[in-house]
């Protein structure tokens, strides 16, 4: 999967998708896609990028609570 890196908006490839939809991960490795050589892997922060057409990352891959509140609701609707 290529992803845009925001401050240079050069494209870079995801290495492992795993890291990128785990929210417990801040970073990525990413390669740098330029020329016909892959490029060493680099670690970049997840809010450093975003999908090519510039929509941002799920926050289920940057948020690690993203469902508290979610969560907190079904439980106390429980306890009633």
């Amino acid at each position: 999967m290529f992803l845009k890196h925001t401050s240079t908006g050069k494209l870079m490839q995801v290495v492992e998708l795993q890291d990128l939809m785990n929210p417990m991960h801040e970073q990525v490795a990413m390669r740098l896609h330029y020329g016909e050589e892959a490029q060493d892997p680099e670690t970049v922060d997840k809010q450093e990028l975003q999908f090519p057409s510039g929509e941002a990352l799920p926050r289920a891959w940057t948020d690690p609570h993203y469902r508290d509140e979610e969560v907190e609701a079904a439980h106390h609707d429980r306890s009633i």
